[in-house]
């Protein structure tokens, strides 16, 4: 009875000591064939879990001060702060349960500040006024609609657009979409107008001329179709004014007006491959050119408030430069010393004229906010982001440009992170990345927690920007649609190959990984390449393209179907079926790890549980990790970092065990 006894109390201590050195999720985490995280991985990939940078939100229309976004130590997501001088103390102005979408202060005066904020990443986005002396706030849009906003020029006004959601409508789904147009002033939010409604979803980029008579309105569809709309803003009537009847079609974005309300800027790949910034005249209705001579996309710019000047951000091959221009002229002035990464922001002060705000992180920075006096060439450093002591991120390692000849002789290119050779020599496992979108692009920019796989895994990262990708132009962004959906998956596979071809990768071990369209890239390549790989990783990815149209927020629809092919199509849908990695997933025989959150509206959760079923009937491993406070991806800080202890973890077993 004596051996007994000594050896219940021998097991329990045994049992909660090792309960002591394990990672458990917290409460709204779901870990599904997980196994143990030991705490020793979370003690190690700490110091990568705890950069804070800074992002420009927006000027104070009057004062030399701005609203910033940061996570403050501790802090579980990221708020808003009020920044009064460079270097100063942030004074909090937000401290909510999810983060911010979209701040400003109220123009002119700057007596309150207008944001928008959804609820655990459902991105039903509502729209409220703060006042600034009590921090009380009032909901100035529909709660049963997702919305956005946009100043008058007068300020004292606010542009209300909306689409109405699913969980809205009888049976969960709507055939037809609205996108509805309200006026209303903000401090008087129940003397509210009803402008007009507007067919479909894809409806944005609204711009108020100088006297609040008209507004710009982009319809999107695609980066390569959409269409420029004036909007009467007291009768709601709307003149399409490009592309002009007969015209093929094209993209057009971000709209600003000159002074005079007869200029349009935009930026367009009307006239060629790229995304030009360019200038519309209302008068002779002509579209004139600003940027022939930038060989790449403008990713967007801002007008100055005198009108004077506009910077526009020209995406080189994945490396933002900024480019100053003379709005009358329309000839270049100057372009701004920045180190290679990528901009944010971008925002003149509205008195303040030659005053330029904006963010910029690279792969030595998480990011911090400065001005540039466009008069003097100078800029000032408002923030100085925080890196854990222990860690250096000045000395990360910056990528290298790869170019692979795919399948069919196109060339593809990507970026190549290299471990340190002096620390990890020999050939090195590869971790291959792939982005969303489809229609994103992986750019040069801060790794973050990535920064743990090469500095101290030794781990290579890969971040392929396979054809459909932004950034190469508008015929190389095409390549990937409809029924040419697997020549980008094609592509990912001359990436597996190449890697045996670089003398320090080891194509014996790979994994891939991607989140959202990058996790279909990546479920895909499990499904046509297992041999090659080690194991994948699926973040919020589309497991099937015709559950994942029937069942994403009903305003996303129509504009996914043209990228991907419209499933209601019955040839379409058959290939859409023969593709799926769902219907394919016997052919997935290394281990994967599926990332999903619960409230998802773009990729719904039922893409990943469908997934995970299926592969478990291979035999193989699936660590499924779900979050019911999450949408399309996870925010909170306390999420992430689980997330990626067990993606240290995952990466230890597949790569290195």
């Amino acid at each position: 009875m004596k051996h007994t006894i000594v050896g219940a109390l021998f097991a329990l201590a045994v049992a909660m000591s090792f309960a002591q050195d394990v990672v458990k999720p917290n409460a709204n985490l779901l870990a599904d064939g997980i196994p143990a995280i030991p705490k020793a991985i979370a003690d190690k990939v700490s110091l990568y879990t705890e950069f804070r940078g800074f992002g420009f939100v927006g000027w104070h229309p009057k004062e030399r001060s701005m609203l910033v976004r940061h996570r403050e130590q501790g802090a579980n997501i990221a708020q808003i702060y009020w920044l009064k001088s460079p270097g100063g103390k942030l004074e909090p102005i937000t401290d909510f349960p999810d983060p911010v979408s979209a701040a400003s202060f109220a123009p002119h005066h700057g007596s309150y500040i207008v944001y928008g904020r959804d609820a655990g990443g459902n991105e039903a986005t509502q729209v409220f006024r703060m006042d600034l002396a009590t921090r009380q706030s009032t909901l100035l849009s529909n709660p049963d609609e997702r919305s956005a906003y946009t100043w008058s020029k007068k300020g004292d006004r606010l542009l209300i657009e909306s689409v109405p959601l699913d969980k809205t409508a009888q049976g969960g789904t709507r055939a037809q979409v609205v996108t509805t147009l309200t006026l209303l002033d903000p401090l008087k939010p129940e003397s509210r107008n009803r402008l007009t409604e507007l067919p479909g979803g894809g409806w944005g980029s609204f711009s108020f001329t100088h006297d609040d008579v008209t507004l710009a309105a982009q319809q999107y569809r695609t980066p390569n179709d959409s269409d420029v709309f004036l909007i009467d803003a007291k009768t709601g009537a709307r003149e399409k004014i490009l592309p002009k009847d007969g015209a093929p079609a094209a993209g057009y974005s971000g709209f600003e007006w000159s002074h005079d309300n007869r200029r349009l800027f935009l930026t367009t790949n009307q006239g060629g491959e790229f995304s030009e910034l360019s200038v519309y005249d209302r008068g002779d209705k002509t579209l004139t050119v600003l940027s022939r001579h930038i060989p790449w996309d403008i990713e967007n710019f801002s007008l100055s408030a005198d009108g004077e000047r506009l910077m526009a951000v020209a995406n080189n091959n994945g490396r933002d430069e900024m480019h100053v221009f003379d709005a009358a002229t329309g000839k270049e002035l100057a372009r701004p010393d920045v180190v290679a990464g990528s901009i944010g922001g971008g925002q003149w002060h509205d008195a303040q004229y030659a005053t330029l705000g904006f963010s910029l992180n690279s792969p030595q920075s998480p990011g911090d906010v400065f001005s540039l006096d466009a008069k003097t060439g100078k800029s000032e450093r408002w923030t100085v982001a925080s890196a854990p002591a222990g860690v250096k991120p000045d000395t990360f390692i910056s990528p290298e440009l790869v170019q692979v000849k795919s399948f069919d002789g196109l060339t593809v290119s990507g970026w190549l992170f290299l471990p340190d050779a002096t620390k990890f020599p020999g050939k090195r496992p590869v971790l291959v990345s792939f982005h969303g979108g489809p229609e994103g692009q992986s750019t040069v920019r801060f790794m973050g927690r990535y920064n743990y796989f090469l500095n101290e895994m030794g781990v290579a990262v890969l971040m392929p920007n396979v054809r459909g990708s932004m950034g190469y132009g508008k015929t190389y962004l095409d390549l990937d649609n409809g029924f040419k959906r697997k020549d980008s998956v094609k592509d990912g596979g001359a990436f597996l190959s190449w890697v045996a071809s670089h003398p320090r990768l080891d194509s014996k071990r790979i994994v891939v990984s991607g989140g959202s369209y990058g996790g279909y890239m990546s479920l895909a390549t499990a499904v046509d390449y297992s041999p090659l790989i080690r194991g994948a990783i699926d973040v919020v990815g589309i497991s099937n393209f015709v559950t994942f149209l029937n069942n994403t927020e009903s305003y996303r629809r129509d504009l996914r179907r043209v990228e991907y092919g419209d499933e209601r199509i019955a040839e379409m849908r058959a290939f859409h079926e023969k593709i799926a990695p769902l219907n394919n997933a016997a052919s997935i025989t290394v281990p994967l790890f599926v990332v999903q959150g619960k409230n998802d509206p773009r990729v719904p959760y039922t893409e990943a549980e469908q997934i995970v079923s299926a592969v478990r009937k291979n035999g193989v491993p699936v660590w499924y990790l779900l979050a019911d406070n999450e949408g399309h991806g996870f925010r909170r800080k306390a999420n992430a970092d689980f997330e990626f202890y067990t993606t240290v973890r995952f990466l230890e077993k597949t790569l290195t065990d």
